[in-house]
């Protein structure tokens, strides 16, 4: 006989996977994941090696420090976050924000510069365990499709830009913004370097016709060494000095050093709103790039464990001399590129780093400048989503406003900045959708037996009964929406003095909508008539009696079916009016002998073969 588990087994298995995350994907792994997450991580690896060093002098950080944030945390994320794809370390826009954070209180590359940097983000560690395990995850639902899409285009734009001098051989201070970029490119392009152009051509054609007709290869790594070679046979050819081709240069070999973060009262004080505001822009930076991956490789993403990873990456990064890392856009957009199937090319990454720094960090003086450039070109092209984009334009101008808005503000401003105008634009329009909820009217369908309610503006409606669905939630932002439609229809109407709601639409009433329901009732009262309900949704009801608002509406104005509802509300109905009124919507009206002249709307109602019960 099978033995199924017991439902304790499932939910310790169920708190198991949760603090530890890597179960969930560890069974994915085989001998065909693992060849093509090595060969990410092995590219990842490599990869890792220039960019480390640009973003830890980006961060006013000695230049290890960027290859030290690039090992541990990078470990620490994959483990513990639920991205399959992510890759955290050191990044641009990271490095920048902590540079402009704490240069107003140490001098950049000094010890105790790099002590508040690893306080910083022990600090910022914190705040992401602590969304974490707060369950505040949910945030990562408020980033639509199309902000991730503007902004993953905008970020590839910036990432082309950034490396177009070393593609060129170009030579100018470095620049913080996109226009000022084009603009330094514009006025020394025609200092471009030949060799450096064609040694950065060969390795891009390298890595497409790889990627073409060996798309198993590990195209980064070919195009690389391509690349490397190129550019050694320029130098042979024609000489170092003629060719004066940039190279990446020697960087320190060593592990990365123990380090304790120094948590004072004065830290904490001075530190605290830095932190705050850094932990929020790298958890946005990390789970739009979470997403934009997740999206691609269809996987369900948990914001809450995402959370949890960065977190524990940054406090335990800060012990082994990280600073603040987050999710990388180049690192994570290579990974994927390359052929990463699981979180375990991300590890690999970070455990192979060490030996590269050890071993292959002094080679790096042979790697081009203009290779390395080449290479970002064919990871910032595929972030490029075109399709999408199109789709977007086809169908949704709001989606449209989104995606423009999200990559414009990429490129021309912070990209923090850029994430939460998307963000902030998305939930305006939601709020916008949600606070004008559709208010329809509805009549009996003649046509049909049993006569249910339909929205047909041709259908006659009974002039004292006025019966209308309300299609969506009724909270503080959609009140005054919902009155002023009611309004205007008792304007036109004014002797429908009853008032039918069907409620199967409404999902949520808070008490804004409770209090207006009330008052409601109390206006048709004093008008004569009375408000109604039927097909409430259970829990909407439930919360009418939480707040004790059901009792002044009158449960005995509240119904479960159409039938019941038209039964009890028609004998409160001014028969007088019923007796001349030649509509008849109502199988109830049969019961009230028509006094008129018999034409109208029951001579229209019989053409239609509705009259009659």
């Amino acid at each position: 006989m099978t033995e199924y588990p017991s439902d304790s087994s499932f939910t310790r298995r169920n708190r198991l996977q949760r603090f530890l995350p890597f179960l969930l994907w560890w069974p994915r792994v085989d001998r065909r994941t693992f060849r093509a997450d090595l060969l990410a991580g092995m590219t990842g690896a490599i990869v890792a090696l220039p960019q480390g060093v640009a973003f830890a002098v980006i961060a006013g950080m000695p230049p290890e420090y960027g290859l030290y944030t690039g090992m541990i945390p990078a470990i620490i994320a994959a483990l513990f976050g639920s991205s399959w794809l992510l890759v955290s370390g050191p990044t641009t826009a990271a490095s920048l924000l902590l540079f402009s954070s704490l240069s107003m209180y140490a001098e950049p590359g000094t010890g105790a510069y790099v002590q508040m940097a690893l306080t910083l983000t022990f600090m910022v560690g914190l705040i992401q365990l602590s969304m974490g395990l707060a369950r505040f995850g949910s945030l990562v639902n408020f980033i639509s499709h199309s902000v991730v899409v503007g902004f993953t285009a905008g970020a590839a734009l910036l990432i082309m830009a950034s490396q177009v001098k070393h593609f060129f051989g170009l030579v100018y201070p470095r620049t913080a913004k996109f226009q000022e970029t084009i603009v330094s490119i514009v006025d020394h392009i025609g200092e471009a370097n030949p060799y450096a152009v064609a040694v950065g051509l060969l390795t891009l054609v390298a890595g497409v016709l790889v990627k073409i007709y060996r798309p198993n290869w590990p195209y980064m790594i070919i195009s690389m060494l391509v690349g490397t070679f190129g550019a050694e046979a320029i130098t042979v050819a024609i000489g170092k000095d003629v060719a004066n081709i940039a190279t990446v240069g020697a960087l320190p070999a060593a592990l990365p050093p123990l380090s304790m973060p120094s948590i004072t009262f004065d830290d904490i004080r001075v530190l605290t709103p830095t932190a705050l505001a850094m932990a929020l822009f790298a958890l946005t930076e990390a789970i739009s790039i979470a997403r934009s991956l997740a999206d691609k490789v269809d996987q369900e993403l948990d914001g809450n464990q995402e959370f949890i990873g960065q977190g524990l990456s940054n406090m335990i990064g800060c012990f082994f001399s990280g600073y603040v890392a987050t999710g990388s856009f180049n690192r994570s957009g290579m990974n994927y590129e390359a052929g990463a199937k699981t979180p375990l090319a991300a590890i690999l990454a970070g455990l192979l780093l060490i030996p590269v720094v050890l071993f292959v960090a002094p080679l790096a003086a042979f790697l081009p400048n203009s290779a390395m450039a080449a290479i970002l070109f064919l990871v910032a092209w595929r972030l490029i989503d075109p399709k999408h984009i199109v789709k977007i334009a086809r169908t949704s101008l709001t989606e449209t406003i989104i995606l423009g808005s999200t990559f414009l503000a990429t490129l021309f401003l912070e990209m923090e900045f850029a994430i939460l105008l998307g963000i902030m634009l998305s939930l305006a329009i939601y709020l916008n959708r949600t606070s004008h909820p559709h208010v329809l009217p509805r009549v009996p369908d003649l046509r049909l037996e049993g006569r249910p309610f339909t929205t047909d503006p041709l259908l006659p409606e009974c002039p004292q009964l006025k019966i209308v669905r309300i299609d969506g939630s009724l909270y503080f932002g959609a009140v005054n929406h919902v009155r002023g439609v009611l309004k205007q229809m008792a304007k036109e109407h004014p002797g429908q003095k009853h008032l039918l709601v069907v409620g199967s639409g409404i999902n949520f009433i808070d008490m804004a909508g409770a209090e207006f329901l009330v008052h409601l009732a109390k206006e048709r009262e004093e008008a004569g008539g009375h408000l109604y309900f039927y097909d409430m949704k259970e829990g909407i009801c439930s919360h009418f009696k939480f707040l004790h608002y059901l009792l002044d509406i009158g449960m005995d104005n509240i119904f479960v079916s159409k039938k019941e509802a038209i039964a009890e509300i028609f004998p409160r109905l001014d028969t007088n009016i019923c007796s001349t009124c030649r509509k008849r919507v109502f199988l109830e009206c049969a019961t009230v002998p028509f006094l008129g002249d018999g034409r109208g709307e029951i001579a229209e109602a019989r053409r239609m073969g509705s009259a009659t019960d």
